[in-house]
């Protein structure tokens, strides 16, 4: 029998995120728990948001069960609204869940849902999308188009997706003009506009920024010579990116265009196309997010 507190949160499951194998047990945990909680399954962004607009009234919190581009697809509907986000991990990177502490336990997730404790997030705004983790175009983006074409998802197929794009990469130039300060102009390999530390898996490009104060940070990543590029990899992943002389960090709560010719961009890992301007801003604490016990922000 449902109670109140069942009927306040609905999980929306994108079946085909992550790792079959991870997806596989959760998705079973889900439907063997279908007296205690509604879920639903979904199989496009479309559907997702149709049966958000359906369920709007009649629940309080919105569980994004998949990884980073699943998140950005309930968060969308939920911005500027006092519904509350939670999101059980799924995906190959999980950079939000990993930043606001979520982890892949649904008995430990049902009970952050009962205690409903919040927190108020930042979002970025990008030609009119929502960003919630990092966006950008370069090596990274070029890694997210590839990625999209294959068959097989995880780590492993990330990195082989990664080493091939980056033996090919070459620089390109972006122009990056932030309101009331002096034009950027320069050749690089990557740019990121973050809202969080990390990418994912722990791989922080920003080690500096906060999804909660009102901040965008600009990661410019000059060309370097590739055979550095295993240095590169361990800064990642350790944090200290900002002690490379090829890092240029900028932080700003202003709103600022980038002109580039590189169309291939993505948004919290999901591939995008853009031409023309690409402007963007920052709206702070527009999206109100579950707060877990794992939590340290």
């Amino acid at each position: 029998m449902e109670n109140h507190e069942e009927k306040r949160s609905l999980f929306i499951l994108n079946p085909n995120a992550g790792i079959i194998p991870v997806n596989l047990i959760i998705s079973k945990e889900l439907q063997r728990r279908k007296d205690e909680l509604s879920c639903f399954k979904s199989l496009s962004i479309d559907e997702s948001g149709s049966h958000i607009k359906q369920s709007f009234d009649k629940y309080d919190v919105f569980v994004a069960a998949g990884g980073d581009g699943t998140v950005r697809t309930v968060a969308t509907e939920l911005v500027s609204s006092k519904k509350i986000l939670g999101v059980l991990p799924m995906g190959s990177g999980n950079g939000f869940a990993r930043e606001f502490g979520f982890r892949a336990n649904i008995p430990s997730l049902l009970k952050d849902i009962k205690k409903a404790k919040t927190i108020c997030a930042d979002v970025i705004e990008i030609n009119g999308l929502i960003c919630l983790n990092c966006a950008g175009t370069g090596l990274d983006s070029f890694v997210a188009h590839s990625f999209e074409k294959h068959r097989i998802r995880g780590f492993w197929s990330y990195a082989w997706a990664t080493l091939k794009n980056f033996i090919r990469l070459k620089p390109f130039h972006v122009n990056i003009r932030i309101s009331g300060e002096e034009p950027i102009s320069e050749d690089i390999f990557v740019l990121t506009l973050a809202n969080t530390r990390q990418f994912g898996r722990n791989a922080f490009i920003a080690p500096d920024a906060k999804p909660n104060d009102g901040i965008i940070d600009l990661v410019l990543i000059k060309p370097f010579p590739k055979a550095i590029a295993p240095a590169f990899i361990y800064r990642l992943f350790r944090g200290t990116l900002k002690k490379s002389g090829y890092v240029r960090y900028i932080r700003t709560d202003k709103p600022f265009t980038i002109r580039t010719d590189e169309t291939r961009f993505h948004i919290d890992g999901e591939p995008i196309h853009f031409t023309g301007d690409v402007n963007v801003s920052i709206r702070c604490k527009a999206l109100t997010v579950l707060k877990t016990k794992h939590n340290r922000l």
